[in-house]
């Protein structure tokens, strides 16, 4: 196994387990829903079952190249939560504040990783 299959591995299990965690502890999610979109916990829901989606389609070649640009405009679609949840939410999630710093960039870490392993 060369490094960017070991990388898609990787990064699809990092998908699939973030994607199971929204529907089996969704609580941390939704607190970090900002409140100008509706239904939180749909929106949890539907954005759980986008990136198990994108994982397991990381995983088919003939599904990688749109799982990939899906997680890519996934990452892109999440990005106000983590913004709101460094504005808002950082002291009650009892996260240190260089973590949800580190949080903003690491989306676009994430973006290159998706977007390097997509072939």
């Amino acid at each position: 196994m060369n490094l960017k299959e070991t990388g898609r591995l990787l990064l699809a299990l990092f998908f699939l387990t973030a994607g199971l965690m929204h529907f089996l502890r969704p609580d941390g999610f939704l607190r970090i829903v900002p409140p100008y979109l509706p239904n939180p916990l749909l929106l949890v829901q539907l954005s759980g079952a986008a990136e198990i989606a994108g994982a397991l389609g990381l995983l088919v070649p003939a599904t990688r190249r749109w799982a990939a640009w899906g997680l890519m405009a996934l990452l892109v679609a999440v990005f106000p939560a983590n913004v709101y949840m460094l504005q808002s939410h950082g002291p009650c999630l009892a996260v240190p504040e260089w973590a949800l710093w580190l949080r903003l960039p690491l989306q676009l870490v994430l973006i290159a990783w998706v977007w390097w392993v997509r072939r």
